[in-house]
């Protein structure tokens, strides 16, 4: 049976560009991060960013990523390569309906390994009381940072606005997965 081990939950007391952990320990298999989430911005555009670091913040075009997602009746899929973070795929913004806070999920498989490149899977939605096309959104991310470098450091930064306050994000450990 897997174990999965809190390392880090923070609930944003005030709206910040960002979230980041630093010093992750390497004694564990994989990494799971939920984030509960609502951008302060309003409008197109507004979706996360994922990176990496060992010590420092990997800002290089190092990250790719392969998406899917579904904002209309006909889902779209796009490529990003030598970006400077992997794209997180739309979040609940200040257009939504009040008070609702969108989700990402982000399994990162073998963050520790030295030998290989690091792989991210995430899972977003953006809720909203709409069906109306792109004021909601479901998708499914597959990102790659091009580093062997284990991973101690991880940011997720809001899309073009800040994390509006109450945005939570919890950073599991994993074990026996």
């Amino acid at each position: 049976m897997p174990a999965f081990t809190v390392i880090d939950h923070t609930e944003l007391g005030v709206a910040a560009a960002y979230w980041e952990e630093t010093g992750i320990p390497t004694t564990y298999d994989h990494l799971m991060i939920l984030v509960s989430g609502r951008d302060s911005s309003a409008g197109a555009g507004r979706y996360g960013h994922l990176q990496f670091g060992d010590g420092s913040l990997d800002t290089g075009t190092n990250y790719s990523a392969t998406n899917l997602t579904a904002r209309t009746a006909t889902p779209t899929s796009s490529r990003d390569t030598g970006a400077t973070k992997i794209p997180l795929y739309y979040i609940s913004d200040d257009d939504d309906t009040a008070n609702t806070f969108g989700t990402y999920k982000i399994w990162i498989p073998n963050y520790s390994n030295t030998a290989n490149f690091k792989q991210a899977f995430a899972q977003t939605s953006a809720e909203n009381a709409s069906t109306t096309d792109y004021t909601w959104s479901l998708a499914l991310i597959a990102g790659l940072w091009s580093s062997t470098d284990n991973i101690e450091r991880i940011r997720i930064t809001a899309g073009t606005g800040n994390w509006m306050q109450y945005s939570t994000f919890t950073l599991y450990g994993v074990t026996g997965a």
